[in-house]
């Protein structure tokens, strides 16, 4: 028979310190001479990402150097950090940006390198490359650098874009193709496809527009093994598979999914080649990815049954593939499988030993009415325990997740924080508002001139349905999120009053603060979700939380890295500053040597269980956490 313990204070076997130290991130498979590799973010580690091997009949086993940390700043958000290629490991060290064959430097120091890939005659290397300008925002160029001889400056593939990613080669080494786009366009908005001329001596000929333009998102650009060109395109409303033909570009699956994920990072690879007729392929649908052969010729998708409700990282290396899952109940996981028979193998999981599943809430998929007879989407976990249930006539706290991006999505993959709050007694809802990624164009573009008032109401309607169906208290209802997510948090506080407290992770507060302080990669992001500045200041100024304080009377806690370039400490600062100023009550919790998101261990930690605690104090119930570093102020 279970105790009755009030909601939000049920002893959790999920530690904040064993979920954050004991969960690896795993990304980027490759597949290399019969090998899976993958690079393994290591929280225990202070964040250092090493690069993994392991096959069907190997264990794993770490194959880059003990003391490198495989890490690429390319936009800030880097990805690519890694290629392997016939053997050789290139990858880029997080200490001096410099890119390595092996142990042996290629680039001087200086630049950051990323998106690297490797002409199929072994001579060239090409990469992104980022070249910091004084006075100025970095240059991005697509740069190749010769493995021939001795150690000489890249050679200029394509200039003169504000941005360059996803380089690939024909297999017979003739062509080169990768995507550009400019200000102010992000890569989800607007790119084009580019394609030039190569041979032994390196580039030929000036690369040529064969594809994009305004409106359209082309991703992942990729050669058939015959050499017909293929890439994702949402031109149909979608993220869908295209190809090149004599007769122009043909759709080879058209419907209404996904196939690609937005470009926030480089390396991501939703799709592969299992031979000219055949392409492996994760999509996703409202409920969640698919892993699927499509017939090129007939374009009928075959799906592969498996327990998986996010699938990425899709890599082919003859009759094996290798690809990164997760499912409701399945902590991530680098995975094989045999193309013969479509058997799967886990090779390495984020979790040695993850938790029974008698701790695990089961997510439900939600959809809710909101603004201006629209629908809305997000996941809702129940509060779970094996041996406690909340008191007789009460109702759990609700905890509303508002993810990042804006332009990113959230996943009903298991998330181990979720499951933090969920074994203490906490509801929680991940909302997928509007602007969302996974629902196509049309929703994507609903947040087009209304961030931080279309998510807003999305989060307040996800929380008001589910008020409506008596799932949760009304009275404890509480927002979270992470950088935009943060942004639509201290929004949702400011200017409503349906939460009762709430806490930003690195969040934005003042938006005119971040047009003038940001990286590049954002520098004009706003333009898009806001309007042009400094012309549209007005509205910068009305939508920024910071000015107007006068609607905030909640309590909220604010965490932040000290060495954030995306969303600079100034903001949080400035916003403890006007809290402490009002008398408002609100905690602050600063990182050393955290950037755009946590990666040490103790810090993840510390930032779940002070937010618990925070909440323990706002909404009168006790908590087996301790406050750290939290101190509550008025």
């Amino acid at each position: 028979m279970k105790r009755s313990l009030d909601f939000g204070s049920w002893p959790s076997a999920l530690g904040a310190l064993d979920i954050a130290s004991g969960v690896r991130r795993l990304s980027q498979p490759q597949c290399d001479e019969g090998l899976v590799y993958w690079l393994e973010a290591r929280p225990s580690e202070g964040g250092r990402q090493v690069v993994m091997c392991a096959s069907a009949s190997e264990a794993h086993r770490e194959v880059s150097s003990a003391a490198w940390n495989v890490r690429t700043r390319v936009h800030d958000y880097g990805g690519g950090d890694y290629l392997i290629s016939d053997g050789d490991l290139f990858g880029v060290s997080f200490d001096d940006q410099v890119l390595y064959r092996g142990s042996d430097p290629i680039s001087l120091p200086g630049n950051g390198y990323a998106n690297m890939v490797r002409s199929p005659d072994r001579n060239w290397l090409v990469a992104v490359e980022e070249s910091p300008r004084e006075g100025s925002e970095p240059e991005n160029r697509l740069v190749a650098f010769s493995l021939t001889g001795r150690r000489e400056p890249p050679v200029v593939v394509a200039g003169g874009h504000d941005f360059v990613s996803s380089p690939c080669f024909s297999p017979d080494g003739t062509k080169l193709a990768f995507l550009a786009w400019e200000h102010p366009d992000m890569p989800w908005d607007s790119t084009r496809l580019f394609c030039v001329g190569w041979s032994e001596a390196g580039i030929t000929g000036t690369p040529r527009e064969i594809a994009g333009g305004p409106n359209e998102s082309i991703l992942q650009p990729r050669f058939s093994p015959s050499g017909r060109l293929t890439f994702v395109s949402d031109r149909d409303g979608f993220w869908n598979l295209y190809q090149r033909t004599d007769a122009g570009d043909r759709a080879l699956c058209s419907r209404q999914a996904e196939f690609a994920m937005p470009h926030w990072v480089f390396g991501i690879s939703n799709y592969d080649f299992v031979d000219e007729d055949r392409i492996l392929c994760s999509f996703r649908e409202t409920d969640g990815d698919r892993l699927a052969v499509l017939d090129v010729g007939r374009g009928r998708l075959d799906r592969i049954p498996l327990p998986f409700t996010e699938i990425g990282g899709v890599c082919v290396d003859g009759n094996q593939a290798a690809f990164l899952a997760a499912g409701p109940r399945q902590p991530a996981g680098v995975y094989a499988v045999d193309l013969n028979h479509f058997r799967y193998q886990l090779l390495r999981s984020g979790k040695d030993e993850p938790w029974k599943d008698e701790w695990i809430s089961s997510p439900e998929v939600i959809e809710f009415p909101t603004g201006e007879s629209l629908t809305a989407h997000g996941f809702f976990y129940p509060p779970t325990h094996p041996s406690v249930e909340g008191r007789v006539g009460s109702k759990p706290p609700l905890l509303v997740k508002s993810h990042g991006g804006p332009t990113a999505q959230a996943s009903f993959a298991l998330d181990y924080r979720t499951q933090y709050w969920t074994s203490r007694g906490f509801a929680v809802v991940d909302v997928n508002y509007g602007g969302s990624t996974g629902y196509g164009r049309e929703f994507r573009d609903r947040l087009k001139g209304n961030w931080g008032v279309v998510d807003v109401e999305d989060c307040l309607a996800a929380a008001r349905f589910l008020v409506g169906e008596g799932r949760v208290d009304a009275e404890r209802l509480a927002i979270t999120g992470g950088s935009a997510g943060g942004f639509t948090t201290l929004c949702a506080l400011t200017f409503h009053d349906l939460f009762r407290a709430g806490a930003s992770h690195y969040g934005v507060a003042d938006l005119e603060a971040l047009v003038r302080d940001t990286h590049k990669f954002e520098a004009r992001y706003l333009d898009k979700l806001v309007g042009p500045y400094p012309e549209a200041r007005d509205l910068y100024h009305e939508r920024s939380p910071i000015h107007h304080l006068e609607g905030l009377s909640c309590p909220v806690i604010l965490f932040q890295g000290l060495d954030d370039r995306v969303v600079p400490p100034s903001q949080a600062k400035a916003m403890v500053d006007a809290l402490a100023e009002r008398g408002i009550a609100h905690a602050y919790v600063p990182f050393e040597g955290e950037q755009h998101g946590f990666r040490k261990a103790e810090n993840i930690a510390a930032a779940l269980d002070g937010e618990c605690y925070f909440y323990s104090r706002v909404f009168g119930f006790d908590s087996q956490v301790r406050p750290g570093a939290v101190r509550i102020r008025s």
